[in-house]
């Protein structure tokens, strides 16, 4: 690899969270091993039970994660972006594919196979330990998702998942006020979040763009007013809850 390739690519590996610890000479190994390739929007990157067990790195673009059930009905699980990593389950336990993975953007993503992944966290401990804590951060999501369902009601439910978006992809345009989040969603992604369906959606941020709460606009969300936004989301827990007292 010319030096000036490699010198490039290490800069970039440099950036991404997964990475941050290495020395140039672990990552000068790592770029020797990892392949690009693109994806179009729309496109699938893997599906659920796939018996592919690559692992991903997000370059650019957004990918969103999301189960079928039974009847056919989609429920989003997550949304990754730039320097995320996905499909690190596979490579781990060696189980076919948890979920589905598809481009809601044009997506760039640096991939591993399992047996090379693998190696690098048997060899070098500050990739393993960098690993687990970002499993950890996803094992946060996945209780905090979890939370959400049982305590809010479905426009709780919606709220409180775009707070948790914008606390990780958002650009403030009024810190502490106003936030702009680009995920690339539609409408249906967002029902599909909360076990909804589009038209309940398209009400309901129509009621809360009108109490300038938040508005939607070609996939981007801007947060008009987020600490209204956080105490109408909280207000939602008494939705769920009956009116015994006992």
């Amino acid at each position: 690899m010319a030096s000036e390739t490699l010198n490039r690519r290490i800069a970039i590996l440099k950036e991404i969270p997964l990475f941050h610890s290495l020395r140039e000479s672990q990552l000068a190994a790592l770029a020797d091993d990892l392949r690009h390739r693109d994806f179009n929007r729309d496109d699938v990157i893997f599906r659920h039970g796939d018996e592919s067990s690559e692992v991903y790195v997000l370059l650019k673009g957004r990918v969103r994660i999301f189960k079928i059930s039974p009847g056919g009905a989609e429920t989003t699980i997550d949304i990754f972006s730039t320097h995320d990593i996905l499909g690190e389950f596979a490579a781990l336990d060696q189980l076919p594919r948890s979920a589905s993975a598809v481009a809601i953007s044009p997506v760039s993503l640096l991939i591993m196979s399992q047996t090379t992944f693998v190696h690098y966290l048997s060899t070098i401990p500050e990739l393993s330990l960098t690993l687990a804590r970002l499993l950890a951060q996803k094992l946060r999501w996945t209780a905090a998702y979890a939370e959400a369902i049982a305590q809010f009601d479905a426009a709780g439910r919606l709220l409180h998942i775009l707070i948790q978006f914008n606390d990780r992809y958002g650009r403030a345009v009024v810190e502490g006020q106003q936030y702009e989040l680009d995920l690339a969603l539609t409408q249906s992604d967002l029902a599909s979040m909360v076990g909804a369906r589009r038209e309940w959606v398209n009400r309901i941020i129509g009621e809360w763009r009108r109490r300038g709460l938040l508005d939607f606009d070609r996939g981007v969300i801007t947060i008009l007013d987020l600490p209204r936004v956080i105490a109408e989301r909280d207000s939602r827990t008494e939705a769920n809850l009956g009116g015994e007292t006992w």
